[in-house]
Protein backbone atom coordinates (compact mmCIF):
# COMPACT_ATOMS: atom_id res chain seq x y z
CA UNK A 1 0.00 0.00 0.00
CA UNK A 2 1.01 3.45 -0.60
CA UNK A 3 0.00 6.56 1.88
CA UNK A 4 0.72 10.41 0.31
CA UNK A 5 1.70 13.07 2.72
CA UNK A 6 1.78 16.28 1.91
CA UNK A 7 4.82 18.94 2.67
CA UNK A 8 7.17 21.38 1.47
CA UNK A 9 10.12 20.18 2.74
CA UNK A 10 10.29 16.73 2.37
CA UNK A 11 9.85 16.50 6.47
CA UNK A 12 6.87 18.04 7.72
CA UNK A 13 3.46 17.79 7.56
CA UNK A 14 1.69 21.14 5.29
CA UNK A 15 -0.85 23.04 7.12
CA UNK A 16 -2.61 23.47 3.83
CA UNK A 17 -3.45 20.85 1.62
CA UNK A 18 -4.09 22.62 -1.40
CA UNK A 19 -1.17 25.59 -1.18
CA UNK A 20 1.47 22.06 -0.66
CA UNK A 21 3.88 21.90 -3.32
CA UNK A 22 5.26 17.95 -2.99
CA UNK A 23 3.57 14.88 -1.88
CA UNK A 24 5.94 12.20 0.22
CA UNK A 25 4.72 8.93 -1.29
CA UNK A 26 5.48 5.89 1.62
CA UNK A 27 5.45 2.26 0.07
CA UNK A 28 4.00 0.18 3.26
CA UNK A 29 4.77 -3.13 3.33
CA UNK A 30 4.23 -5.51 6.30
CA UNK A 31 3.65 -2.95 8.53
CA UNK A 32 6.61 -1.35 7.38
CA UNK A 33 8.20 1.50 5.62
CA UNK A 34 9.73 0.11 2.48
CA UNK A 35 10.44 3.16 0.76
CA UNK A 36 9.23 6.60 -0.05
CA UNK A 37 9.69 9.55 -2.94
CA UNK A 38 8.82 12.69 -3.13
CA UNK A 39 6.32 13.73 -6.60
CA UNK A 40 5.02 16.89 -7.46
CA UNK A 41 1.70 18.08 -6.07
CA UNK A 42 -0.64 20.77 -8.49
CA UNK A 43 -1.31 23.63 -6.42
CA UNK A 44 -4.75 26.07 -5.78
CA UNK A 45 -3.29 28.81 -8.05
CA UNK A 46 -2.51 26.17 -11.22
CA UNK A 47 -3.64 27.69 -14.87
CA UNK A 48 -5.75 30.54 -12.75
CA UNK A 49 -8.22 28.00 -11.58
CA UNK A 50 -8.79 30.85 -8.45
CA UNK A 51 -10.78 33.52 -11.07
CA UNK A 52 -14.71 33.05 -11.09
CA UNK A 53 -15.96 33.75 -14.34
CA UNK A 54 -18.66 34.28 -14.16
CA UNK A 55 -21.85 30.81 -13.68
CA UNK A 56 -22.14 29.03 -10.47
CA UNK A 57 -21.91 25.77 -13.22
CA UNK A 58 -18.46 27.14 -14.46
CA UNK A 59 -16.98 27.48 -10.89
CA UNK A 60 -17.83 24.18 -9.42
CA UNK A 61 -16.62 22.24 -12.45
CA UNK A 62 -13.66 24.26 -11.98
CA UNK A 63 -13.17 23.26 -8.44
CA UNK A 64 -14.04 19.91 -9.20
CA UNK A 65 -11.02 20.21 -12.24
CA UNK A 66 -8.09 21.33 -9.50
CA UNK A 67 -9.10 18.86 -6.87
CA UNK A 68 -8.76 16.52 -9.69
CA UNK A 69 -5.70 17.81 -10.72
CA UNK A 70 -4.38 18.23 -7.08
CA UNK A 71 -5.01 14.14 -6.47
CA UNK A 72 -3.92 13.03 -10.22
CA UNK A 73 -0.44 12.10 -8.77
CA UNK A 74 -1.31 10.02 -6.28
CA UNK A 75 -4.01 7.70 -8.03
CA UNK A 76 -1.86 4.67 -6.49
CA UNK A 77 -2.11 5.65 -2.55
CA UNK A 78 -5.15 4.60 -0.03
CA UNK A 79 -4.70 7.46 2.56
CA UNK A 80 -3.21 10.99 2.22
CA UNK A 81 -1.73 13.31 5.28
CA UNK A 82 -2.32 17.04 5.86
CA UNK A 83 -2.71 19.52 9.08
CA UNK A 84 -5.53 21.37 7.09
CA UNK A 85 -8.14 21.19 3.96
CA UNK A 86 -11.12 22.33 3.24
CA UNK A 87 -14.24 20.82 2.68
CA UNK A 88 -14.39 20.28 -1.18
CA UNK A 89 -10.69 18.65 -1.15
CA UNK A 90 -11.77 16.64 1.67
CA UNK A 91 -14.81 15.51 -0.69
CA UNK A 92 -12.76 14.85 -3.74
CA UNK A 93 -10.41 12.89 -2.11
CA UNK A 94 -13.68 10.54 -0.56
CA UNK A 95 -14.98 10.37 -4.29
CA UNK A 96 -11.64 8.90 -5.09
CA UNK A 97 -11.73 6.15 -2.71
CA UNK A 98 -9.40 7.54 -0.74
CA UNK A 99 -8.81 8.21 3.69
CA UNK A 100 -8.16 11.46 4.26
CA UNK A 101 -6.32 12.71 7.67
CA UNK A 102 -6.19 15.73 9.11
CA UNK A 103 -3.58 15.18 11.85
CA UNK A 104 -1.96 17.40 14.46
CA UNK A 105 1.15 15.54 14.47
CA UNK A 106 4.46 17.87 12.36
CA UNK A 107 6.73 15.22 11.58
CA UNK A 108 5.78 13.52 8.02
CA UNK A 109 7.52 9.74 9.33
CA UNK A 110 5.64 9.97 12.19
CA UNK A 111 2.49 10.56 10.99
CA UNK A 112 2.50 7.73 8.85
CA UNK A 113 4.13 5.24 11.54
CA UNK A 114 0.80 6.12 13.42
CA UNK A 115 -1.16 5.26 10.22
CA UNK A 116 0.23 1.83 10.16
CA UNK A 117 -0.60 1.23 13.96
CA UNK A 118 -3.90 2.70 13.19
CA UNK A 119 -3.30 5.42 15.63
CA UNK A 120 -2.87 8.45 13.48
CA UNK A 121 -5.66 11.08 14.71
CA UNK A 122 -7.89 13.29 12.17
CA UNK A 123 -9.37 16.92 13.33
CA UNK A 124 -12.28 17.34 11.26
CA UNK A 125 -12.19 20.57 13.16
CA UNK A 126 -9.43 22.14 10.81
CA UNK A 127 -11.80 21.63 7.57
CA UNK A 128 -12.52 25.42 6.67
Amino acid sequence: MKVGVVTDDGRTISHHFGRAHYYIVYDIQDDAVRGREMRPKAGHHHGGVEQDTGGVGHREETEASLHESMLSNVGDCEALITRGMGRGMREAIAQSGKKSFITALENADEAVEAYIGGTLDDHAERLH
